[in-house]
């Protein structure tokens, strides 16, 4: 372009017109030369790239989220709803735990050393360990989280394989579970006095399976309360669960219906409470809930089975093209 403008500022003359004209198409051609050549570069430089179609698609380097369709949106909103109910009957069981331990007061301070040996803890860790997994659950199918459904399907899974291994020693410890059963028993009728959850827990087994005791009713000699040497009212007795007829006019409890029964006879002792031990009547009564037992465990591995299946329906609808 400078050059065109030389030529053309000088003066005009007879050879100099003539020359002038001559060279202006050539300085066109000058001023044209860049701007064709940079074409054919670009043209050149864009035919020599030899790329992967892969690689030229921007929307291949970004992962994108499919858009899930109207089965998946219900599978979504299911196992949140399904999460939410375990949620709440988690939350429940946390509840009812930290309530019993706030009601005897093993939270206190004086009360932390048999806090591990609390009935109520069991419910604290089922509650919490239940609550915080099915929350997982909630969230990651509402929020379409990947991270928070691969926790909830990897917690469910580890919850069922210990169901597992614990199905598998008690049916390879089944011989030794009368011995066991005994002892948990034995414990419960030391600490009658002591633990309010244990006497709850042996006099509803009294009542329902109408036994008393261990092996029978005079077992109760080796708790120190009812020990016919320990002083006080209780002495040589037994709990009113032991009694055949532990109500008075059958509305109201009598507490003192198995006081002075471990001084009768046995003859005389069988007409106010049950000589038969608990052992062999529950022993008897596990055989014939085996039926249940294993049913219940059977509903129990379908419901996990089913949030875990609707977990990964909902991780294999939010998780993109590229991670799957």
């Amino acid at each position: 372009m400078a050059l065109s403008r030389a030529w053309l500022s000088r003066p005009r003359g007879a050879a100099g017109g003539g020359e002038s004209t001559r060279l202006l198409p050539q300085a066109s051609r000058l001023v044209e030369l860049p701007y064709s050549s940079s074409d054919d570069d670009d043209s050149a430089l864009a035919g020599d790239t030899d790329l992967p179609p892969a690689e030229q698609d921007p929307a291949a380097l970004c992962p994108v989220t499919p858009k899930p369709g109207t089965f998946s949106q219900c599978v979504r909103y299911l196992a949140f709803l399904w999460n939410l109910l375990f949620l709440l009957l988690g939350l429940l069981a946390l509840a009812v735990g930290v309530w019993g331990l706030l009601a005897k007061g093993s939270l206190r301070g004086e009360r932390l050393a048999p806090l591990g040996s609390d009935p109520m803890l069991l419910f604290v860790l089922v509650g919490l360990g239940a609550s915080t997994i099915s929350l997982a659950g909630c969230l990651g199918a509402l929020r379409s989280n990947p991270c928070l459904l691969r926790f909830f399907v990897g917690a469910v899974l580890a919850f069922a394989g210990l169901e597992v291994v614990g199905g598998l020693l008690l049916l390879a410890a089944r011989h030794r579970l009368r011995d066991a059963l005994r002892d948990a028993l034995l414990l419960c009728l030391l600490r009658y006095q002591e633990e309010p959850d244990l006497r709850f827990l042996v006099d509803e087994v009294q009542r329902s399976l109408r036994c008393c005791g261990l092996g029978s009713y005079r077992d109760w000699e080796i708790n120190p309360y009812f020990n016919c040497s320990a002083p006080g009212a209780q002495a040589c007795s037994v709990p009113a669960s032991c009694c055949l007829d532990p109500w008075q006019n059958g509305t109201v409890a009598n507490a003192q219906c198995a006081f002075g029964a471990l001084r009768l006879g046995d003859a005389a002792a069988g007409a106010v409470v049950h000589l038969g031990g608990c052992v062999a009547r529950l022993s008897a009564w596990l055989r014939g809930q085996a039926g249940g037992i294993v049913a219940g465990a059977a509903v129990l591995v379908l419901v996990e089975g089913a949030g875990v299946l609707m977990a990964l329906k909902v991780l294999g609808d939010v998780a993109p093209v590229g991670v799957r």
